[in-house]
């Protein structure tokens, strides 16, 4: 079977690698740290969109919500801890290597992501060794699930939406992507996306 697809448009956290700072690496952070888990998030969901927005350094967000009072730890050992969090799935990121090698395809991530995690986890963990493009919020100044991060990723790929099969753990982010006529696909394990990429004719 021959497929239509000629591009792969990949989430990161959730789909390749553990979520980069989301609420469990927050509640680890407080209790490392002994730091005030709700105080703490009220001031992350305050200014977390600004941060992967890419209109905010890491440093300012991390003024914000953590270093607004005195610490007994420094900024260089929490970021460390955040950067620590970051964990990969292999076996997703080695079907995405296999798919790409068997099926020519063009691989784009699109995900919201702040700057220096960002930049972190492209290297820490070589996804600029197998995606060719990335669409992430902090480098285009829009988020997910804005329209125009699809559309942006579109133009970057030069690829039409029907070309486009597109892997995300959030379900609105995959209706979004699928009223655009992006064949979308929520992540949920390993073997039900392998499952859902062949019946659009991408097997390894």
């Amino acid at each position: 079977m021959t497929s239509a697809i000629t591009t792969l448009f990949l989430d990161v956290g959730g789909v390749l690698l553990t979520n980069g700072w989301d609420r469990k690496s927050r509640a680890a952070a407080a209790q490392a740290f002994d730091l005030d888990l709700s105080e703490m998030d009220e001031r992350h969901h305050l200014t977390f969109d600004t941060y992967e927005e890419g209109k905010l350094s890491l440093d300012s967000y991390l003024d914000r919500v953590v270093f607004y009072a005195p610490r007994s730890f420094s900024r260089h050992e929490f970021r460390e801890f955040m950067f620590a969090r970051s964990k990969p799935y292999p076996e997703m990121i080695e079907l995405v290597r296999s798919l790409k090698a068997r099926h020519g395809l063009r691989v784009a991530v699109v995900s919201n992501e702040g700057r220096e995690l960002t930049e972190y986890r492209i290297r820490a963990f070589g996804l600029d060794a197998f995606v060719d493009s990335f669409i992430f919020s902090c480098f285009v100044h829009v988020r997910k699930p804005d329209l125009d991060m699809y559309t942006i990723a579109l133009d970057v790929s030069h690829a039409r939406p029907e070309q486009v099969a597109y892997i995300d753990d959030r379900s609105m982010f995959v209706e979004v992507a699928r009223s655009l006529g992006i064949a979308g696909i929520r992540h949920v394990d390993l073997e039900a996306t392998r499952r859902e990429l062949a019946a659009q004719g991408l097997e390894v």
